[in-house]
């Protein structure tokens, strides 16, 4: 990214020979709008072209002496025209006018000065769309409810551009803005293998539903034995090699497995059975599977630069967390543990980015109001032994030190009102189990341990009020507190056992990305996976590029 620091007059220093005046005079009329065949520009658009063209006086970049295309010039059209393979729309990119126009530049009567304008013109303004695209997304998350507070990488694209014309590498110039994570780039090869499959007529044929009305158990008939075979076999989820069912009418051998191997990659108990949930994910259109990953890489250009920090990584439909000593988080996991996350339907856990800076052992669970008031209050009132039986006190003040007072009928009322505070004292029945992980922030997030540990076996985990449950807190505060060596094991179980409340500040602040996405390459197998888009965000941000385009 060194070439940014070239300065925005970069773009303009790597022109062509100028043309004749009136192919300048037309370049800066389109840029200024007097003459705007591109559609609406913004103003921060019309900012970066002129940064392109006023420094080479609005002479064209992408022409030779001849004024026919030049090398640059192909290479971005072919930048372009594979912006699909990143999830984008090569359309958004003109490349319908472009085909034209390049069509006309090499026709062999001369081209107009307002046809060669307007292929420079364009070729500019698609490749610096494509390129803010590409690096920070083409949706601003905070409009479908994505709460990150880290602001986007903002590049000089103009001068990024230039410093690639002028070094003639405007092919490479989609490496240097694309999100440097692993997990994009397994994902966009993911793009294109579902792609190879939704235009395979065979595997993008639904699956025979069973003759039965029933469930299809392994050793029992199945006409759609091979057609099975098939599709678990393009999909990765049988061993390379693995012959075709001998019986094509029956549900056995490798192909149990494999099912079952494709279950656990989509959420599913693997238990091997073609059950109603099993055969309705078999018979998901593939064409649905792209737009998941399309989405899902969406997604990925909006995380912001990570830092040289440890970083803790949730993805919220698919109910797992992932925690890496190093960045990039290129390699397998320091720890991972499953989790429990907010209700679908009015608790959902929000998506941000925070930094993790305290670990409290037996904490306080601190009442939120929302809680207080739709849940514990109504209990009261039904349940005088409320209060005692789960171990809850009516303080006034802020913190572990604040004052409890007695549960009088003026001290309900009080509670009700919001001047005093309801908290629930540490222990093994405390609502945040034994450890909490502080990042803060305006939602008043948090993981925590629970105690009802059995909602852990099951594979749908949106149980909670919208704070993280975590599957292993020990494992977790092990890892965090890494960094102070007088914290080990057996004292992270004495802090947990122990008899008082105890906060531990980090020595370093944790990177914590609460995120949402529901195809991703997990970092344990490198396996794609899918989720259901629980919370719709999916459907979201799918509405929002489809205005998009629209617009356009």
């Amino acid at each position: 990214m060194a070439a940014i620091l070239l300065g925005a007059a970069a773009c303009a220093h790597a022109a062509a020979e100028p043309s004749s005046g009136k192919v300048s005079a037309a370049i800066e009329a389109l840029i200024d709008g007097r003459h705007q065949p591109l559609g609406v520009l913004t103003p921060g658009q019309q900012a970066e072209l002129r940064d392109c063209y006023r420094a080479g006086g609005y002479a064209p970049l992408w022409l030779d002496s001849g004024s026919r295309p030049d090398r640059d010039a192909r290479d971005a059209r072919a930048v372009l025209n594979g912006a699909a393979d990143d999830g984008l729309d090569p359309a958004d990119y003109y490349r319908s006018r472009l085909d034209r126009l390049a069509s006309v530049l090499q026709a062999e009567s001369p081209a107009l000065p307002g046809e060669l304008a307007a292929f420079d013109v364009a070729l500019s303004a698609g490749l610096l769309r494509y390129m803010r695209d590409l690096h920070l997304g083409r949706v601003d998350p905070r409009t479908i409810g994505f709460r990150f507070s880290v602001p986007g990488d903002r590049h000089d694209l103009a001068a990024l551009l230039g410093a690639a014309r002028a070094d003639h590498r405007i092919a490479g110039i989609a490496a240097d803005l694309r999100p440097s994570l692993a997990r994009y780039g397994e994902l966009r090869a993911a793009l294109l293998r579902y792609r190879a499959f939704a235009a395979d007529a065979e595997l993008a044929a639904p699956l025979p539903l069973p003759a039965a009305a029933g469930p299809v158990r392994p050793g029992e008939a199945y006409d759609g034995a091979r057609r099975l075979w098939r599709l678990l076999s393009a999909f990765g989820d049988l061993a390379a090699g693995t012959p075709p069912p001998a019986d094509s009418a029956r549900y056995e051998g490798a192909l149990v497995d494999g099912v079952k191997r494709f279950q656990i990659r989509h959420g599913l108990e693997p238990d091997g059975v073609l059950g109603r949930s099993t055969l309705a994910a078999l018979r998901i259109p593939l064409t649905r599977r792209v737009r998941q990953i399309e989405l899902a890489l969406e997604r990925l250009r909006w995380l912001p630069h990570l830092v040289d920090q440890r970083l803790v990584f949730i993805n919220i439909p698919m109910f797992r967390l992932w925690a890496w000593d190093a960045l990039p988080p290129s390699g397998a996991p320091s720890v991972g543990m499953d989790v429990i996350v907010g209700r679908a339907l009015n608790t959902q856990t929000p998506v941000f980015v925070e930094e993790m800076r305290e670990v409290i052992f037996r904490p306080y669970w601190n009442v939120p109001p929302s809680i207080l008031r739709h849940e514990v209050l109504p209990m009261i009132e039904r349940d005088p032994g409320y209060l005692q039986r789960e171990d809850m006190e009516i303080v006034r003040g802020a913190g572990d030190d604040a004052e409890p007072v007695d549960a009088t009928a003026e001290n309900l009322g009080r509670l009700r009102q919001g001047a005093l505070r309801l908290r629930q004292r540490p222990g093994s029945r405390n609502a945040l189990g034994l450890i909490k992980f502080v990042f803060p922030n305006e939602q008043n997030v948090y993981m925590h341990g629970t105690p009802a540990q059995a909602l852990f076996s099951r594979r749908r985990r949106d149980f909670s009020h919208g704070c993280v449950r975590v599957e292993d807190p020990l494992a977790l505060a092990e890892w965090a507190l890494a960094d102070r060596p007088e914290w080990t094991r057996n004292e992270i179980l004495a802090a947990a056992e122990g008899s008082q409340s105890i906060h531990v500040k980090l020595t370093r602040p944790i990177q914590v990305i609460l995120f949402y996405t529901t195809a991703a390459v997990t970092p344990e197998d490198g396996t794609l996976r899918f989720a259901d888009d629980i919370y719709r965000h999916d459907a979201r941000l799918d509405r929002a590029l489809a205005a998009r385009r629209f617009a356009r």
